[in-house]
């Protein structure tokens, strides 16, 4: 029966890739075109066990990197998808600047298998989307991480809360700054509003893109400041660049 009524769909709803919209001749595990499929590189060993970064090598052991040797993050963790480049950017896109929230929806069903297989996620007790400055939701109408989040927190079973954590300072956006930029960019800039609903509790931060980390730390050290027991990162892509560059802007065709 369940198959009677997907052909039924697909016969009056098309379905189409999330990112360039060619017709799909069949449902696949993801919903890409082969050349769009082509087009993620999944994040898998050799990598940081600690911040998630991915080493050149296709072989070998996971090991700390530089950064983690010598800089102590308030995070326990983090983990993310896949790399912030072609299809992976361009679905991204669409969500986050053209108002797609059903390719986050899509999105979201993605990070939770990756999730499902990478921790055990009964280990979190509550989920926490970065939140955005209101300012910032109120030109954009939604919170990409917030989407993202409650499919995770819906798949598992976990409470969703963003109201925990506060954006109080509107800052400009962080496309074009370099890692010392970005994170003078965001000190100072999130609260948290009941620590009594964190302290001695495992969270689950979750954003679209981790680029330097200097959001997703300035959060994790907050929390961590309110007596979280610990915070594990995951986002759905990962940028991967020279450390003293920022990382390259979005095609404009995107913007």
């Amino acid at each position: 029966m369940k198959e009677i009524l997907t052909g039924i769909a697909d016969l009056i709803f098309p379905p189409r890739c999330i990112t360039c919209e060619e017709l799909l001749e069949q449902h696949g595990p993801l919903p890409f075109c082969p050349r769009c499929m082509a087009g993620i590189r999944f994040i898998g060993s050799p990598l940081c066990p600690r911040c998630g970064t991915p080493f050149p090598a296709a072989e070998g052991e996971d090991h700390l990197c530089g950064e983690c040797l010598i800089t102590e993050r308030p995070y326990a963790v983090a983990r993310s998808v896949g790399r912030y480049e072609e299809t992976l950017l361009t679905a991204i896109h669409r969500f986050k600047y053209r108002g797609k929230t059903g390719i986050g929806d899509l999105l979201s069903r993605i990070m939770a298998d990756f999730a499902g297989k990478t921790w055990e996620m009964k280990v979190f007790e509550r989920i926490l989307p970065v939140p955005l400055h209101r300012r910032r939701l109120r030109e954009r109408g939604f919170n990409q991480a917030v989407i993202l989040a409650r499919g995770l927190s819906t798949r598992f079973n976990i409470p969703l809360d963003f109201t925990l954590l506060r954006r109080d300072l509107f800052t400009p956006p962080q496309v074009g700054l370099d890692r010392k930029e970005r994170s003078a960019n965001v000190q100072g800039a999130f609260t948290v509003t009941h620590p009594e609903r964190i302290v001695g509790r495992r969270l689950l931060l979750v954003d679209d893109v981790y680029t330097t980390g200097s959001t997703l730390t300035e959060c994790a050290r907050v929390l961590i400041r309110a007596k979280a027991e610990a915070v594990a990162v995951l986002t759905m892509a990962r940028a991967v660049y020279d450390h003293d560059r920022p990382p390259e802007p979005a095609p404009t065709f995107l913007e």
